[in-house]
Order: C-alpha cells, then sequence, then structure tokens
C-alpha cells in the first residue's frame, strides 16, 4: 500500500487555467480511485488568485500556512514571466521543493523552476512558443515536440494539456501504472482531437 502524499499546486495571477486544473483533475481523481492523497493550492498571500482566462480561485493556503509537499506542481502562464522577478515566489519555490519527492512543471511553469534552480543542468521542455526563450535562460537542455521529460525528480510537462499527460504518469509512479489507468478510466479521459494539428 503507498503512502499518503501532500502535493503541492502553486497558483499566482495570470497562471494558465488548464495548466493546473488538468493535474488538478488527475491527482484529486487519484484519492476517489485509491485514496491516500491529499491536493493543496498555495499562493503567495490569501485572497483570490484571477487566472490568465479570468477564472478567480482561492487557494487552500499562503505560504506561510502551507504544508511540507510531497509533491509540488508549478502552472504556466503569462504571470511566469513576472513571478520570475518575485523572490518571494522564488524562495517559497526552492523550500517547498528541497525535499520534495517530485517537482514539476507544466508550459512556461519551467521558467519559475529554472530560476529556482531546479531546471539548470537539466533536460526539459515546455510550450513549443516557448522553447528558445527558456534555452536562452541558459544552463539547461530544451526537448522540443516531447509531451513530458523527467530528469531525476524533476517532470516537466509541455504546454497545457500535456500536464494531463504527465500527471498521469506521474500516478503510474507514485502508484502503478494500473492506479494510472484507472484514474484515465474514471476521467474518461481518451483524446481524439476532431482536428489534429499540422505539426
Amino acid at each position: 500500500m503507498s503512502r499518503e502524499r501532500t502535493i503541492g499546486i502553486l497558483l499566482f495571477d495570470d497562471a494558465e487555467e488548464l495548466d493546473w486544473a488538468g493535474p488538478w483533475e488527475v491527482l484529486t481523481s487519484l484519492r476517489m480511485v485509491a485514496g491516500e492523497t491529499r491536493v493543496v493550492t498555495i499562493a503567495e498571500r490569501d485572497g483570490p488568485v484571477t487566472c490568465a482566462k479570468g477564472l478567480r480561485v482561492l487557494p487552500d493556503h499562503d505560504f506561510e500556512s502551507a504544508p511540507p509537499l510531497d509533491v509540488v506542481l508549478v502552472p504556466g502562464g503569462q504571470g511566469t514571466r513576472r513571478q520570475v522577478d518575485n523572490p518571494a515566489l522564488i524562495e517559497w519555490l526552492r523550500r517547498a521543493g528541497a525535499d520534495a519527492e517530485w517537482v514539476t512543471s507544466v508550459c512556461t511553469g519551467a521558467l519559475l523552476l529554472h530560476e529556482a534552480g531546479f531546471a539548470r543542468g537539466k533536460r526539459v521542455t515546455t510550450h513549443w512558443g516557448f522553447c528558445d526563450q527558456l534555452e536562452a535562460r541558459g544552463d539547461v537542455t530544451v526537448l522540443r515536440r516531447t509531451r513530458w521529460v523527467r530528469d531525476g525528480n524533476l517532470v516537466t510537462a509541455a504546454g497545457v494539456s500535456a500536464g494531463i499527460d504527465m500527471a498521469l504518469w506521474l500516478v503510474g509512479q507514485m502508484h502503478s501504472p494500473g492506479v494510472a489507468r484507472q484514474v484515465q478510466r474514471y476521467m474518461e479521459y481518451d483524446p481524439a482531437p476532431p482536428y489534429q494539428a499540422e505539426v
């Protein structure tokens, strides 16, 4: 039997909704399927966070009240461009991720993981439109045309919907592929987009 884990999802203004809500759905569905999972949202301060498309969310914790985390998840979105220069957020991220079993990001959340030091010297991925900018920050190998990348306990996902795939893979690592398949079935997650992108 797996031990209970506390998973923390970082929120900030202009975070991309599906970057965090997709993995949140996977990880809270894990609790429905297998129990032993606590998922919390965390922001710098108490009060609503306004995400990129206007969704307002009330986080469970601020930085001061956040519990120790086994898994840290950092979403992307336009807000990452400002938060990379937020010393309070970067320092909290460094502390929260230092003892975590897994440190993860979706989309341009990789920018914050790079600034906090977790992505330095590692292989990562991000949204296809941000690969060059992330690579230009130096001391990082950016893999393109891949849904997610694992390097040690660091896992980075490409843009938006890729976070769902990464979170399902993570469930398989924390529990088993069988449990991940149960979560996928519970969610009825079986992508078949009607208009395939030309890539």
